[in-house]
């Protein structure tokens, strides 16, 4: 039997989101472009997730629902998704946002429109819990889409904080993201991710489309390290943890194959990252942001 390949996978992961599941389904269901496919993994939610996506997955053929024995940790499940996932493009999306219905259509038009755009993201307006708006994300990354990967490279690093949520939870290249390491099992290996892509091809940012995210108690931003800790992966040790992302960032240069002087800049941009005055905090303390992933000993 052949698999059926859409244009589109739209990959949800999800841990007890009994309370905003529903509204981020609908919201998936609600889109204009409607070649896509569905698909959620339950790290093994223990509220009424599980009843909740049977449910939708029952009524509609374009959803998938698998569900771990065990929580296998945030970044594991992420990444799983992308295994199971047959469309050309790709998205990962939150069980707790939502979207513009056009903005699955617009994007996918974006990068049909540009072989060079690798990862196409929408406008960011934050919501509450309630759904109501709050603001509009105004810190923009400048350079992410010009055809220079250091300039790139160096937008994600510098300047790419506040961005990284609406990017990372952007339409990607399929075949693109296969090039990747994906996520890594420490804090912030998103934006190294992101890093990563940034030096294959362009981003792409639309103000036609809105990404809705919704700010609340549970976010993993909101979490201490040793939450995060956990939530990265709770089958691990506790403590002292250290993931090499500055290490990470020199990797994905070293194995790009972008030209030996593009390399050279993209390096100093590690170096700035490193030494900027605002940036020694997360260098050197332990804590939530700390570049290496370095915790407070749990007592």
């Amino acid at each position: 039997m052949s698999i059926y390949q859409p244009c589109v996978t739209i990959a949800m992961p999800v841990y007890n989101g009994e309370k905003y599941i529903r509204e981020a389904l609908n919201s998936v269901l609600s889109q204009t472009f409607d070649d896509l496919e569905i698909i959620i993994s339950d790290n093994a939610s223990t509220d009424k997730t599980e009843d909740i996506c049977r449910e939708y997955a029952d009524k509609n053929s374009h959803i998938r629902y698998y569900r771990n024995d065990n929580n296998v940790g945030a970044i594991k499940n992420f990444n799983r998704l992308f295994s199971l996932s047959n469309g050309k493009y790709f998205q990962w999306v939150s069980y707790d946002d939502k979207w513009s219905p056009n903005f699955i259509e617009d994007c996918v038009a974006a990068l049909e429109k540009d072989n060079s755009t690798v990862l196409c993201y929408g406008k960011t307006e934050f919501i509450n819990s309630n759904g109501d708006y709050i603001r509009t994300l105004q810190k923009k990354c400048r350079y992410i889409d010009y055809s220079e990967p250091h300039k790139r490279f160096r937008d994600i690093l510098i300047n790419g904080t506040s961005a990284c949520p609406s990017q990372i939870f952007g339409l990607i290249r399929s075949d693109v993201l296969r090039k990747t390491s994906l996520m890594g099992e420490y804090y912030g290996s998103d934006r190294v991710l992101l890093a990563e892509l940034s030096l294959l091809g362009k981003f792409k940012s639309l103000e036609s489309c809105i990404y809705y995210r919704r700010l609340h108690p549970r976010q993993s931003v909101k979490l201490n390290p040793l939450e995060k800790a956990k939530w990265i992966n709770p089958q691990g040790k506790r403590g002292v943890k250290v993931e090499k992302a500055l290490y990470e960032y020199i990797f994905a240069v070293n194995k790009s194959n972008i030209e030996i002087y593009q390399k050279a800049l993209c390096y100093f941009s590690i170096a700035e990252l490193s030494i900027k005055k605002d940036k020694w905090e997360k260098l050197l303390l332990p804590g939530p942001n700390n570049y290496f992933g370095l915790f407070f000993k749990d007592s």
